[in-house]
């Protein structure tokens, strides 16, 4: 399964951006990561291919959105009310079976957040 992650940018503090990733194929889970400058890595939110049950961080959870399109293979990360401490490189990552690690990552894209 390869991965393609799109949609970051410049965004001012308190707009909103929407992240993709398109996945060539089927997989169980597909999880948005983050690293900003300096930081290590860091897990932002997950929504399971079969079910769609979500997860997110504490510091996204209220404003960051994941959900999918199974038709396309596509998950979606909406971010809305952002904060220039979102600023990082988003990555997608998937796993491909149930209780799986994430053994599938895509390259980033770059979300800078102004304040």
């Amino acid at each position: 399964v390869q991965l393609q992650a799109s949609g970051g940018g410049l965004v001012q503090a308190g707009g909103s951006l929407r992240l993709a990733c398109a996945a060539s194929g089927r997989t169980h889970r597909m999880g948005w990561f983050r690293q900003a400058p300096g930081k290590e890595r860091e897990f932002v939110a997950y929504i399971r291919w079969t079910d769609s049950a979500t997860n997110y961080a504490d510091s996204v959870k209220g404003r960051f959105t994941v959900s999918r399109d199974n038709a396309k293979n596509t998950a979606y990360l909406q971010m809305n009310s952002l904060k220039p401490e979102d600023t990082a490189l988003y990555s997608c990552a998937v796993a491909m079976v149930y209780g799986g690690p994430y053994d599938r990552w895509g390259q980033g894209t770059l979300v800078t957040v102004s304040s």
